[in-house]
This record gives C-alpha cells, sequence and structure tokens, in this order.
C-alpha cells in the first residue's frame, strides 16, 4: 500500500515543522483509509524516560473517495525531548502507525522493527546573531602564518624548525614515543598579518585550535589556561589580534579543553617542570581534588588511556570555580577580547559542568559563542548513560556539525542523492533552529583526513603513517578533486547554518589524517583559483540574506542530483548540486523559470544546464 497516513516533514500533518519552544501548541493530522472502519484514533506521546501518555484524536473529514482524516492538538509543557506515534482502533484490534524512515508514517501491527518519531521542545533562547550568515575559518596556528617575530622563552626540549612546509615529525624517538614536538612556528602575530586575506574570502569568525600554553605542536595537553603558549606570543598579541579582527567585522573564538590538562603543567606537574606542587606531586596539592587517583601516584583516569593527558573531574568544585567562576578562565579570555569557545570533547563534559559554563560564558559576554563537539546528532545523544541536553537551552548554542560533513562528502564521492537529502532532513528537524543557524558547518578539520583527499584519494583506513605520508593525490585525481571540493563547498556554503574552512582547504592543500592534515598553509603555491572560487562563494553568501536565517525547503533527491530551496521573506534562492559525470538539463519549479543565475547558466526554457560535477545557484527575481 502506497498510502500515507502521516508525515513530520509536511504541514498538513504536523502544524509545525521540526522542533518547537515549549509550550507551544502543535496540531497532529493522520489520513486513514476508510475501509479501516477505525473505532478511534490517538497519539501516543511520550516525554524521554517517561511512560506514553494518549491523546484521543478527533474525526475532522473526509479527505478524499476513500479516505478520512483526525486532528488533535496539543501543547509541549515541558522542555526536553518527547517521541511520538499514532494508534487506531480497527477490525482487528488495535494497531499504530510508525515512523519507516525520513518522517513518513506506515501502518503497523508493531511487529515490524520501525520507531517513533523525535519532538524535540527547547526552551526559548537567542543564539548569536553575529555569526548567522558569516563563514568561519578555523586556523591550527602553528601551521598558518610565522610573522617572523623573534620567539621568546622557548624551552629547550621544543624543535623549531626552520623548512615552512616540511612534513610534520610523526616517527617516534628512540622510546617509541610520538612527542609532536616540531613547531614550525606559526604565530598570533603571523594571523594579525593575513587578517586582510582572511576578510577578502569573506570570514567573519575565526575559531583558533588551542593557544593556551601546552607542550606539543596541538597544545591538546593543556599546561596554563592562564597564559598564552609563548611560541604563539603573549597576551598583547592576542588582544592585537581582536582588536584587528574586530575593526574588520571578524571575531575570535578560542578551542576550550576543559575534560583534560596535560601531565606536563602547572596542575598536574608529572615532569616536575613547573614550581608549582602539582596533583602527582602531592596529595595535599591543591590539585588533588581535580583528579581521580586508583593509586597514587602513577594510577590516575587519563583521556582514552593517554597517561600525558589526566582526566579532569569538571564535576569538582574547586575546578568549576576555576573555569567557570566569575573572575575565572572563561571570562578572562572574553574580556581580553575572545568572542567565545569551541568546546573540544563536548559529550565528556557533564551536564552540571555546562550549565555552568553556559551561565559564565553569557554573563561576561552575553553575545559570545558556546559550541561543541559533537559527532552525532546531538539532539538525542547518549553520553556516559544519560541522555544529553546540549541544544535544550541551558548549555550549548550549538555544535560542530558531523552528519552535515558526512552527508556533503559522501554525496560528493558516491553520488548518493536520496542519502545526502535524508541526512540533512534528519539534522534540520531535531535541531532548534536558533542553533541550526549557528552550526558550524564544516567538511574538515585537525581531526579528520582533508577534504580535497577524502574526495579523491584512495581510503586511509587501517592504513599507518607510514603509507599516509609517501601517499599524495596523482595528478588525475587532484583535478577530481578540485572538482569534488568545489561541489561539496557549494553544498557547504548554502545547507542551513555556517561554512567553516579548515585553513589551507580553499588552497587545496591535501594530506591523510594526522599529522598529514596539518600541514603549513603554502603561502606563494596557492591554488589560486580555487581561492577565487571561494571568495565567488563568499559573495554569493553575503549578499543573499536567505542564508542568513532561511528556510531550507528540500525539492528533489535523485540521479545523482540534489536540489532544495532557501528562501525567506525577502526571496528565494534555488541550489541544484550534480554528481554526474555528464551535464544534465533540471526542469525548475515554476518560481524559478524566469530567474537569475548567481552561480552557473541563465535558466533557458523553464530549465537550466548543470555541468557534470558542478552546481547551479539560481536566485527568484520575484
Amino acid at each position: 500500500m502506497n498510502f500515507i497516513p502521516f508525515n513530520s516533514r509536511s504541514a498538513y500533518f504536523k502544524s509545525k515543522f521540526g522542533s518547537v519552544n515549549e509550550g507551544e501548541e502543535i496540531t497532529f493530522r493522520i489520513a486513514v483509509p476508510c475501509s479501516f472502519n477505525i473505532g478511534g484514533a490517538f497519539l501516543m506521546m511520550k516525554k524521554d524516560g517517561e511512560e506514553y501518555k494518549e491523546y484521543k484524536m478527533n474525526y475532522e473529514s473526509r479527505t478524499g473517495e476513500d479516505s478520512e482524516s483526525y486532528t488533535v492538538t496539543v501543547k509541549a509543557e515541558t522542555f526536553g525531548l518527547y517521541f511520538y506515534h499514532f494508534d487506531f482502533l480497527g477490525a482487528f484490534g488495535r494497531s499504530s502507525i510508525l515512523n519507516s524512515g525520513d518522517g513518513v508514517g506506515t501502518f503497523t501491527d508493531g511487529t515490524e522493527s520501525y520507531s517513533d518519531w523525535q519532538l524535540t521542545v527547547s526552551k526559548k533562547f537567542n543564539t548569536p546573531a553575529w555569526l548567522k550568515g558569516g563563514i568561519i575559518y578555523q586556523i591550527f596556528p602553528d601551521r598558518f602564518m610565522n610573522s617572523g617575530k623573534e620567539k621568546k622563552g622557548v624551552p629547550s626540549d621544543r624543535i623549531v624548525r626552520s623548512d615552512w612546509g616540511g612534513e610534520p615529525y610523526f616517527r617516534p624517538d628512540k622510546n617509541g614515543e610520538i612527542l609532536n614536538n616540531d613547531y614550525f612556528g606559526g604565530d598570533l602575530e603571523g594571523i594579525r598579518q593575513k587578517l586582510s586575506y582572511l576578510k577578502d574570502l569573506g570570514v567573519t569568525c575565526i575559531y583558533l585550535n588551542p593557544i593556551f600554553e601546552a607542550h606539543s605542536n596541538h597544545r591538546y595537553n593543556t599546561a596554563d589556561y592562564s597564559k598564552i603558549d609563548t611560541l604563539l606570543g603573549d597576551e598583547n598579541d592576542f588582544k592585537n589580534l581582536c582588536r584587528d579582527a574586530d575593526k574588520m567585522g571578524i571575531r575570535i573564538i578560542l578551542d576550550g579543553v576543559f575534560s583534560h590538562t596535560g601531565d606536563d603543567s602547572v596542575y598536574f606537574n608529572r615532569k616536575g617542570r613547573y614550581d608549582s606542587v602539582g596533583a602527582y606531586q602531592s596529595e595535599a596539592s591543591e590539585y588533588a581534588e581535580w583528579y581521580k587517583f586508583h593509586h597514587f601516584p602513577d594510577k590516575y583516569d587519563s583521556w582514552w588511556g593517554f597517561k600525558t593527558l589526566p582526566e579532569v573531574k569538571e564535576e569538582n568544585e574547586s575546578y568549576r570555580r576555576f573555569i567557570c567562576g566569575e573572575n575565572g578562565i572563561a571570562a578572562k579570555w572574553l574580556n581580553l577580547g575572545a568572542s567565545g569557545f569551541r568546546l573540544d570533547v563536548a559529550d565528556e563534559l557533564p551536564d552540571i559542568f555546562l550549565d555552568d559554563l553556559k551561565k559564565a560564558v553569557k554573563n561576561a559576554k552575553p553575545d559570545a559563542l558556546l559550541l561543541g563537539e559533537v559527532w552525532e546528532d546531538a539532539t538525542n545523544k547518549f553520553s556516559y548513560g544519560v541522555r544529553r541536553r546540549y541544544l535544550l537551552g541551558d548549555q550549548l548554542d550549538s555544535v560542530m556539525n558531523y552528519p552535515f560533513a558526512e552527508a556533503i562528502l559522501e554525496f560528493c564521492r558516491t553520488g548518493n542523492a536520496r542519502q545526502f537529502m535524508s541526512g540533512v532532513m534528519n539534522i534540520v528537524e531535531n535541531y532548534p533552529k536558533q542553533c541550526l543557524d549557528v552550526m558550524m558547518n564544516h567538511i574538515g578539520t585537525h581531526d579528520t583526513v582533508r577534504a580535497i583527499t577524502r574526495l579523491a584519494g584512495e581510503s586511509s583506513d587501517y592504513r599507518d603513517r607510514e603509507w599516509q605520508s609517501s601517499h599524495r593525490l596523482s595528478f588525475i585525481e587532484y583535478s577530481q578533486g578540485l572538482e569534488r571540493l568545489k561541489l561539496a563547498a557549494a553544498l557547504q556554503y548554502t545547507l542551513p547554518g555556517v561554512p567553516s574552512v579548515y585553513y589551507g582547504d580553499e588552497a587545496g592543500l591535501q594530506g591523510y589524517r594526522d599529522p598529514f592534515n596539518r600541514g603549513c598553509y603554502p603561502w606563494g603555491n596557492e591554488n589560486a583559483e580555487l581561492i577565487e572560487f571561494y571568495k565567488t562563494l563568499g559573495k554569493i553568501r553575503s549578499e543573499n540574506s536567505v542564508f542568513k536565517e532561511g528556510r531550507f525547503v528540500p525539492v528533489s533527491a535523485a540521479m545523482g542530483c540534489v536540489a532544495y530551496a532557501r528562501e525567506n521573506e525577502e526571496g528565494s534562492v534555488l541550489i541544484i548540486a550534480n554528481r554526474n559525470i555528464h551535464e544534465i538539463d533540471y526542469y525548475l519549479p515554476e518560481e524559478f523559470t524566469s530567474g537569475e543565475a548567481l552561480y552557473g547558466e541563465n535558466p533557458v526554457n523553464r530549465s537550466v544546464r548543470v555541468s557534470a560535477c558542478s552546481f547551479a545557484v539560481i536566485k527568484n527575481k520575484y
């Protein structure tokens, strides 16, 4: 039977698409064949962790020759995650309507493995308006730009290299350890010197990987939260960067690594580098209560078993006060010019810490951004045995959008249009709109294979670092990668949320996993044509308000082609992405037949020609 009794993505069946605010009313409608002779219909809804409540649906009307509709209006009184389906009484007893996928309902007797629908109910809250419609640029500080400024006070166990662009060290030392202690000298002053370049790309926000003092080039093993790492500069350099960036309409957000510290730190001091009495040195240390020792001092909880990264007990009141207090670490850096934090491994931070951090950040700077690293759907994520509430109003503004990244990259590799649209719609439906508008839409980061390599290169799964170091894209692969990267970037720049460019992607930088995805920016050897393309995307984005908070409207997804519109009160823009190896003629919805091409060819005779592995952006003139 092709009869559709309910579709959560249709305004006919559900009065408001997607998530709702607490206290908001929603009307649900189902349609059933008259031949079912049903004796009653019910909305079955439960709040996460509670029992179902039964809401009797009212007969509405005949909706066709052999169908009738039932409706009910309910109010989600309190914020949280809700799940629902529909039951009806038929000739053979009680049956259900469940979600068969992509929001579409199907009749079932309960034996099939279908699921409930999800309804996200959030508090009413605002997310930073300054980020909406913007562009994020992610910088791994050691590898972006070396200003040439003299580096003072560099610890003797660091290797400062003079071969900018050389391969990062990756082989173990004689003791079998990978030290990550080679540095290319990128610094804050170097970033400041390149602000005009970033402005030309349309960048409105710079996300910096860790800049605090730490004894590795990635700096995720924090040694002192209160200091800038000596190779990057000092507080004055940071303030100067924030000041000059702000003059250009660019904000700076920092990486908050609060789930663990380094063992070689002021707080733990396992190597005795610091004059402080660290937790490793004495159970009487002021920092001892931050860590969990099973047998002092050598057996302690560490991040994913890495002894160099002792885990912090974020629930500890002393630690929360240190980070989230009125004069804590978060407030210090916001007051010095930062506009927010990206939280490393946010799903490993407990609710009590995230609640406190949100208050601290918003108290210090009400329009500051709090963005979390969550790899899955952040609305229904389970972590450490509890359902997380990141996006319900008390914690994060939004998250890094790994589901979109996966959808984009897989479509550009394989052309599976339906899978792409399904992946996008799942997030659009589940996320509160204000969170959706400030999602960090990346297609590559310091934790992943470079986008161009992922799109055209051989998979590095189960490959060791020796293999990764010796494999680069061939000329043919690189050319193919450029085509696919442009298509991926077009999707990234036009979907809901904020595109995030990983430094060097726009210049054609390639590389497999860490550390090969963390190469130096190729100043003087950039792919100039690709950079101009990114500038074009930035211009399209900045000149069309639909990309700020506009609705997402799916149009089609089939045969290697996806199309969707972004629309608001000022107009609409249609994006058509053709992943096929041949050009296509795409027949346009009526409102776009006389539209203007922002990218690609203008419509002709109710259709537009889209080149192979390319895209078109059509603006509705009216």
